[in-house]
């Protein structure tokens, strides 16, 4: 399906409705605001289509729908209350090549017609593929709030000073410098009636700007899956990389949110396959930060907790790399809130302790004795392949076998699941159930609370 007005020009082209009712009379608003030449076939016309037809903005046949009606037209539209007549229409139509859609009726539309978010130049289409127009309507009541009316003038400061830039800086340039322009005091001048001060202030930066690369390296946590954890700073870097390097537990969803345009760069490693060493990640950063590019070190979770962001940085501090990190829910959270368990908890808990259970040499030789004291809670990453050895080494250093713990898997997201048992059985429910790895292990009297304090649901998937 088309886009309507995004994707077809119907400038003074000839338009065909038919119904004459009030639904009929939103859409052929839509219609004329991109400028079409509008025909309504009715044999009554509501109060605002009778008004635009006396003053020769439409022009109207008093008449039920004929075939006739569909000749020369570009596109049209069936908005009449009799489904037999607009099931007509959308096979005529579509018999002859011509776009239609029918109200309320996806499955007879060629095209969609998106609620308008109109700030000429600029427009925005949202749309929920005809699956519920109120929604789509309540979403642009909601974008509408969010995107001035200032925004069109806006546009249109900027493209008067589009050649300009294109003379002095190249592809790459062009487009950092209309970032910083647009996200910063010359933007604001603009939108808040500043128009000479922002052409001035504009006209100085551009004479100031050369062709000088900016290389930076963005380190960002991915969260626990759920795109709606990320952070605003997390967004807002994603949009502007131009190249980024992730690994395995970033969810498609989030990485669906990274610049389009953006080269992706798969480093991910598992815990016995490391197809691109940790040192050559470091150097790749380097290197394309020297190239001039913005690189987007994305992890999932937080980079400070067991994802090797100090590593990263420590690398690119003795190279001179200019950096940012942005933290991120980390798993352990993430898989405790969205399990119902809490880290700590006053008749359970006063410590919480974080671990890996996958070290630097592929061993597992953790201080068990540490680990194995009273009421405090601990967190494994990267616990899956030695849970048993983790359970019979915490028994052995004086946990009881019956010490309540969980495994949850790729929490916050549709494949999120709460495996609980205790320290003796917790290995072979794990094995029967075939859990894959993204996964974290809870160990302590706060898994107790699971059942009751479990809220979260994953919603089915399509």
């Amino acid at each position: 399906m088309n886009f309507l007005p995004i994707f077809l020009n119907i400038r003074e082209q000839s338009c065909l409705v038919v119904g004459g009712g009030t639904t009929a009379a939103r859409k052929v608003e839509t219609l004329l605001r991109a400028d079409g030449s509008v025909t309504v076939v009715a044999p009554k016309l509501s109060d605002q289509l009778s008004q635009w037809a006396a003053e020769k903005r439409i022009t109207h046949r008093q008449a039920h729908f004929a075939p006739s009606d569909l000749k020369d037209c570009i596109l049209v539209i069936a908005a009449t209350n009799d489904k037999a007549v607009n099931e007509q229409i959308s096979k005529l139509a579509q018999a002859q090549g011509t776009p239609v859609n029918v109200v309320d009726q996806p499955e007879l539309c060629r095209f969609i017609m998106p609620s308008i978010i109109d700030r000429s130049p600029v427009q925005i289409a949202v749309s929920s593929g005809g699956a519920s127009p109120v929604l789509a309507r309540l979403l642009r009541a909601r974008l509408e709030t969010m995107v001035p009316a200032a925004y069109g003038k806006l546009a249109d400061f900027v493209a008067s000073f589009r050649g300009k830039v294109k003379q002095r800086l190249s592809f790459t340039e062009r487009r950092r410098f209309w970032e910083r322009v647009l996200q910063g005091p010359i933007a604001e001048m603009c939108l808040s009636g500043h128009t000479q001060a922002a052409t001035e202030a504009l006209e100085d930066l551009i004479e100031k700007t050369d062709s000088t690369s900016y290389g930076e390296v963005y380190l960002v946590g991915g969260g626990p899956g759920d795109p709606d954890l990320l952070t605003f700073r997390a967004l807002r870097l994603m949009q502007q990389a131009d190249v980024v390097l992730h690994d395995r537990l970033v969810s498609p969803a989030i990485l669906d949110l990274v610049r389009r345009e953006a080269e992706r760069i798969y480093v991910g490693k598992e815990p016995t396959d490391h197809p691109v060493p940790q040192g050559e990640i470091n150097q790749l950063l380097i290197r394309l930060a020297k190239e001039g590019k913005r690189v987007l070190r994305l992890k999932g979770g937080d980079p400070f907790m067991f994802g090797r962001g100090g590593e990263e940085i420590e690398t690119l501090m003795d190279e001179g790399i200019a950096f940012q990190v942005v933290p991120g829910i980390t798993s352990a959270t993430g898989s405790s809130t969205y399990a119902g368990i809490p880290l700590t908890h006053r008749d359970y808990a006063q410590s919480c302790i974080f671990v890996t259970g996958h070290l630097k040499d592929n061993s597992t030789d953790l201080n068990w004795t540490m680990l194995a004291q009273p009421h405090q809670t601990v967190v494994i990453y990267m616990g899956l392949r030695a849970l048993p050895v983790i359970c019979r080494e915490l028994i052995q250093h004086g946990l009881p076998a019956d010490k309540p713990a969980a495994l949850v898997q790729k929490a916050t997201t549709s494949d999120h699941r709460v495996l609980v048992g205790n320290l003796e059985t917790l290995p072979n429910i794990v094995e029967n159930a075939e859990i894959k790895l993204s996964s974290i292990i809870i160990i302590g009297d706060v898994v107790k609370l699971h059942q009751k304090l479990a809220w979260f649901s994953p919603l089915p998937k399509n």
